[in-house]
């Protein structure tokens, strides 16, 4: 049966980056992306829509709805129209592309009446962001945090989870986003070669469950590598942050903050120019749901 499908995938927060060592890991967030996808009769024909942000490039949802139908052999006979939402910002490091690959994947799925495994949905969308050129290393570890939640540490050469944890305690997320987006197509990798003796460490430490230390040190080692300044970092520290650093390649800079001191650091971060978000842990995996006509 074909018609209209939409799916939720949520956000998340880098732990550790996979740029540097092919390992990463990722919180998952409470922030969130919608995906509707129709099946059309215009076959090989895919229109996508950001509807939140139209302005953004939307190959990603283009290529990720164009993988699934070809997986099943339906783009010969079908094409689709796709539109997204988001309250996601782009190119900060908050896994806007992770989130919108996993939705429309699951979206297309089911407007086909297709079934997948999570997994097999999951790696339509990595493929598809690797294909648009969003990702450098799949962020199979990012993907994995915005689909099912919680923390997640993989190794994404080989696409294998090989740790999930379930933070516990009284925390809020606290996200300081500057006016500047950074995208992937812009970023050298080979800046990465001088911290991966750390990355590497900060990964070891992240697998014992000492994630939040892991996620500091990640964020301090990428932004000298990336040219950033620390002082979120370091104020968010200061005022009662377990942990704080930048996420993905940034410029965002994600705090894990007591519930009692979230009002600390937003504090001082009001001292900076950009947009303080608060969000908090998803535990909730990515879902998908048909549309009636």
């Amino acid at each position: 049966m074909l018609g209209t499908a939409e799916a939720v995938s949520h956000g998340a927060i880098t732990i550790i980056n996979a740029m540097a060592t092919g390992r990463g890991a990722a919180l998952g967030i409470e922030l969130q992306t919608r995906a509707t996808v129709t099946v059309s009769n215009r076959p090989g024909v895919f229109i996508a829509r950001n509807l939140s942000d139209p302005g953004e490039n939307t190959d990603l949802a283009k290529v990720t709805a164009q993988g699934v139908f070809e997986r099943f052999r339906a783009n010969k006979r079908f094409g689709a129209i796709i539109e997204t939402h988001s309250n996601i910002p782009v190119a900060v490091g908050l896994k806007s592309s992770s989130a919108a690959s996993n939705a429309v994947a699951l979206a297309s799925l089911h407007a086909l009446g297709r079934k997948a495994s999570d997994l097999e949905a999951l790696r339509l969308g990595v493929r598809a962001s690797l294909k648009a050129g969003v990702t450098i290393t799949g962020a199979f570890d990012d993907a994995c945090a915005c689909y099912f939640g919680g923390v997640i540490i993989t190794d994404n050469v080989k696409r294998r989870i090989l740790k999930r944890f379930r933070p516990r305690g009284d925390f809020r997320v606290l996200i300081h986003v500057p006016k500047m987006k950074r995208y992937t197509r812009d970023v050298d990798a080979d800046s990465f070669r001088p911290i991966r003796p750390f990355i590497k460490a900060a990964h070891h430490r992240a697998i014992k469950g000492d994630y939040w230390n892991a996620m500091t040190l990640n964020g301090l080692m990428y932004s000298i590598a990336l040219g950033y300044d620390t002082i979120a970092t370091t104020m968010a520290l200061e005022s009662g942050a377990v942990a704080a650093g930048l996420t993905g390649k940034g410029p965002a800079v994600a705090a894990i903050v007591p519930d009692s001191k979230k009002d600390n650091v937003r504090a001082v971060w009001r001292r900076i120019k950009g947009q303080v978000i608060e969000t908090s842990f998803n535990f909730r995996k990515a879902t998908a749901q048909w549309l009636p006509p």
